[in-house]
């Protein structure tokens, strides 16, 4: 204790900011990192990494720091969140120094700085947190701020840095990073490889790869792609490799066309990674994706094949915006994402022709951002953050779905040209250096005569969505009044001005009006006089945001004949906001279910398709009651098995085929499922692959077949890839029809080294939690709240949520609801604002079940 005080006493000087930089507190607070960007620049690293052969044994290595200092008047802090004994030495301009190290901060004394150059050299162990090791290979994942994790740096994303990096490991591994490869020596059973140097990159950017890796090598355009993978199945990557690479060349030419400026990271790598915890992650120059969404199976569907486009152009995307361009701090973290995805959108759409990209961007982007928005844990886009460590929690749907519809109501606004226009002069104004969103709305505030700083205020910076209601007044066949009222359920007094596209339909020819919403009530003068309508959808266009409550007329009419509507964009509106209104009671769950029985067969464009089954089937399970389940099971059973014998190409059959895997209760069906997967029986026109007999194997196990025992070992035999089987025995255990043994699982999941490979732990909560095992598993609910808090410490960005949807998704009952309530209720003060509001979000189906319930 003495030896400790007499170091903080060492590091500190006169000042009184200089005192409280000696103790930063945990994470990385904005204090700290805005004076460290202040004070830091010219920064490069230099790390050497050692990789043994034993998965017990840690990384070792050192990482030297070169930079400038300002004022060498304070300690130095950098991040580090292991614990001491990680640190082997420390040298500061070629001397040892002393230090503290204290809340995962090494800190290093003025005494050993000079203003100007300065070099720290520190020699470690690494720590394993974001390393992410497996037996034969690892690859690192440091968003949002876990490069600290592994190795000291100044973990914040406004201080880039140029990486040299030296990786030592067994030879007959692969290895890459975000350099090119520069050196490579062999020793023996060890390589040693040195990286180049790259551009400048914040810490969340940088990453390596080494293990068992195959390559495949590609020549487009003067440029060589490679793409590091772990697939045995041959005939699988031969199917998928070129598609692979021509997507991502497709991309990198939209993009460099589009910003006017080159790729700037030199070479252009990219990794599949088995159960990878995201679809994809954008570190310059070496792209991580998540192995399923790359290599496609025969039997995949439009929408997988559409999902790949979009995450192979959302990451070549962030080479410009969030590599090249990073924001500041990360409460501008979705400025990233929104252009990556809004970029992603059109570079996808020359791809696929045939697909309605209006309908696309529909359905893609507003269901998923009403999850949350509707519900009372809703967030703004821009947030308020002070410490990186709570930097994960930020992410969601609102930066990921909202966020592109308010990018592009504000293309509209400016003209798509002018738009790009400003986006240019933003990306060559901030290259390889950051900004913030206020730096963008300047340059293109500049370029309009709207207040864009005014209409930021209600779209960005405030969280949820305008009520939208629908005035209509008919008389003697015509309408005497159409008007259109918004109101903000909040009650803030917020009006989001945007415009509605109103769809006008029934007897007379569907006409289609362009309202200005900028006033909380508008009159449309235009529609009196006019035959009365049979419905008016003011959500038409795909392109209004809100909950948009129907007039009585509207939602009867379309409660009954939805599928009449002939253009497939309004008809998706309408189906978005017929969820909405039973999420909101207006519509009876039963009644929605028919409405979607009696459109299926009707149902032309595929995505449509895709949707209305996707509706019903969490319709199905969230919101019938057993007696209304049971009554419809064998209709709607029959009526999947004849939608699947009447599609038309094996897309099409995939989607039919998986719900009637999902959803099927009948015995005659779950027998024939059964025959399915032991090949006794095929899907004439659907050759199913591997995933689909395990996703099958698994859908039997959780009906407790007869034989579930023997149907999951004899899987596990099939499957040869080491990767997917060791996900296999993982799950299996959460399958089992003995509640010991799931409950054995279920414990095991508060040691956090079994919960290293996410993707596995969410398949096995969401089948622990099915709503077939509602009964005996609701007792989990409450433990694995009470576990939240320590997910989001040592888990990922997307787990927190992810988590909590897997563990309240199966139910429906008031008791649950109830648990999570109490739970809520009853948290400590200083509990994250964040893990109490995506709680809320997660929550808000199971409420709204559960009152839907009680009124029955």
């Amino acid at each position: 204790m003495r030896i400790l005080s007499c170091l903080l006493l060492a590091l500190a000087v006169p000042a009184v900011g200089a005192a409280q930089t000696a103790t930063p507190g945990p994470g990385v607070p904005l204090t700290v990192a805005t004076a460290r960007a202040a004070n830091v620049s010219d920064l490069r690293y230099e790390l050497v990494l050692s990789i043994p052969d034993d998965l017990a044994a840690p990384l070792t290595g050192t990482n030297t720091l070169r930079f400038l200092l300002k004022d060498a008047s304070t300690p130095l802090v950098l991040d580090f969140e292991t614990s001491r004994d990680h640190v082997k030495a420390v040298e500061a301009n070629g001397r040892p120094s002393p230090y503290v190290f204290v809340n995962g901060h090494l800190v290093i004394p003025a005494a050993s700085l000079a203003a100007g150059a300065n070099t720290v050299r520190i020699t470690f162990n690494a720590g394993d947190a974001s390393l992410n090791r497996s037996k034969d290979f690892l690859y690192t994942l440091f968003v949002p701020a876990r490069a600290r994790l592994a190795f000291p740096v100044f973990d914040q994303p406004d201080l880039k840095g140029r990486w040299t990096m030296t990786l030592e490991h067994p030879a007959a591994w692969q290895s890459a990073a975000n350099g090119a490869e520069a050196t490579r020596t062999m020793n023996g059973a060890r390589t040693t490889v040195t990286f180049a140097q790259t551009q400048p990159l914040p810490t969340y950017l940088v990453a390596f790869i080494a293990g068992d890796f195959k390559i495949e090598t590609a020549e487009r355009n003067g440029r060589t792609f490679r793409m590091f993978h772990r697939e045995t199945d041959a005939a699988k990557v031969a199917r998928n490799r070129e598609a692979i690479f021509d997507l991502h060349v497709r991309a990198l030419e939209f993009l460099e066309a589009y910003t006017a400026i080159p790729y700037a990271f030199g070479k252009f790598d990219f990794v599949a990674i088995p159960a990878f915890q995201f679809g994809g992650m954008e570190h310059a120059g070496k792209i991580l994706y998540n192995a399923s969404g790359l290599m496609l199976d025969e039997s995949a569907t439009q929408n997988q094949l559409l999902g790949r486009a979009s995450v192979i152009a959302h990451e070549t995307a962030h080479m410009w915006f969030g590599d090249l361009v990073t924001m500041r701090w990360f409460n501008d973290v979705w400025m990233k994402e929104v252009f990556a995805n809004f970029m992603a959108a059109k570079i996808v759409n020359p791809s696929f022709p045939t697909v309605n990209h209006d309908l696309r961007f529909l359905l893609s982007n507003y269901p998923a951002a009403y999850e949350v928005d509707r519900t009372a844990g809703a967030n703004p886009i821009r947030q308020q953050l002070d410490n990186l460590d709570e930097a994960g929690s930020m992410y969601g749907a609102i930066i990921y779905q909202k966020a592109p519809v308010v990018m592009r109501h504000l293309e509209a606004l400016l003209g798509a040209d002018n738009f790009r226009d400003g986006l240019r002069e933003y990306l060559k104004r901030h290259a390889f250096a950051n900004a913030t969103w206020s730096d963008l709305i300047n340059v293109l505030d500049a370029r309009t005569p709207s207040d864009l700083q005014a209409w930021s205020r209600v779209w960005v910076d405030e969280p949820g969505r305008p009520t939208i209601e629908t005035i209509l007044d008919v008389r003697r066949g015509e309408i005497t009044r159409l008007a259109f009222r918004q109101r903000d359920p909040r009650n803030r007094g917020l009006l989001w001005p945007q415009q509605l596209r109103v769809a006008v339909g029934g007897h007379a020819p569907e006409r289609v009006l362009n309202v200005e919403l900028t006033a909380r009530e508008v009159e449309v003068k235009e529609a009196v006089g006019w035959p009365a309508p049979r419905y008016v959808l003011p959500s038409a266009g795909g392109w209004a945001y809100g909950e948009f409550r129907l007039d009585p007329i509207t939602r009867e009419y379309l409660t009954a004949n939805l599928p009449e509507i002939s253009d497939p964009l309004t008809r998706g509106s309408a189906w978005v906001t017929m969820w909405d209104a039973l999420l909101d009671g207006q519509v009876p769950p039963a009644r929605f279910v028919d409405l979607a029985m009696q459109s299926l067969p009707r149902e032309s464009d595929e995505q449509m398709t895709s949707r209305i089954l996707g509706y019903a089937s969490a319709a199905w399970w969230r919101f019938l009651q057993p007696s209304e389940l049971s009554a419809r099971a064998p209709r709607f059973e029959s009526l999947l098995r004849e939608g699947l014998a009447q599609a038309r190409t094996a897309s099409q059959k995939a989607s039919w085929f998986g719900t009637l895997r999902n959803i099927a209760q009948t015995p005659g069906t779950v027998d024939w499922l059964h025959q399915v997967w032991a090949k006794d029986e095929t899907v004439p026109g659907l050759p199913l692959a591997e995933a689909d007999y395990t996703a099958l194997a698994l859908e039997l196990a959780v009906r407790q077949v007869p034989d579930w025992q023997q149907v999951l070992q004899t899987q596990l035999t099939r499957i040869e890839n080491p990767d997917r089987k060791g996900r296999f025995e993982f799950v299996m255990p959460a399958l089992s029809a003995d509640p010991a043994v799931r409950e054995r699982w279920f414990l095991s999941l508060k040691d956090v080294a079994n919960r290293r490979r996410e993707p596995w732990v969410l398949e096995g909560l969401n089948y622990l939690h099915h709503p077939l095992r509602a009964a005996s598993s609701q007792k989990y609910v409450q433990p694995g709240l009470d576990m939240l808090w320590d997910i989001q410490k040592t888990g990922d960005i997307f787990f927190p949520k992810r988590w909590l949807d897997a563990t309240l998704g199966g139910y429906q009952t008031a008791a649950v609801a109830d648990t999570v309530r109490n739970f809520l209720k009853n948290l400590p003060a200083n509990y994250p604002d964040r893990l109490r509001n995506i709680t809320l979000q997660s929550a808000d189906e199971l409420y709204r079940a559960a009152d839907i319930t009680k009124k029955k």
